[in-house]
């Protein structure tokens, strides 16, 4: 993806690079002050495509690559297909007495750390 990214900005740079030097001639110095801007915005976007394809894998992750950290089960606050917690359903989890973990004071954690 960043690769046509590249492609792409460096197009745009050629062709508002090639308006700014044909309005120039053509004597026409705001619509080659605006494919100048034009031009600096390409190039800065091919700046920053370059250093992230520089990166690595990081910032253009592969099929095998995921771009975020995996859950690994810490967020257990969502339960598809579940009911609403804060209600006092047990949406699914719990003994049915409002709790989600059966401690019976109403908290869904069931660590006692208070996370």
């Amino acid at each position: 993806m960043l690769k046509t990214r590249r492609a792409l900005a460096l197009w745009g740079l050629v062709w508002a690079a090639a308006g700014v030097a044909a309005f120039l001639i053509a004597g026409r110095p705001g619509w080659a002050a605006a494919c100048a801007m034009v031009a600096a915005l390409a190039a800065t976007d091919l700046v920053i495509v370059c250093r992230h394809i520089r990166q690595g894998p990081h910032y253009q992750p592969g099929k095998d690559i995921p771009p975020y950290e995996p859950d690994r089960g810490r967020n257990t606050g969502y339960v598809p297909g579940g009911g609403d917690h804060t209600r006092g359903g047990h949406g699914g989890r719990g003994d049915g007495d409002g709790s989600s973990n059966g401690d019976g004071d109403g908290n869904q954690n069931s660590d006692a750390g208070g996370r």
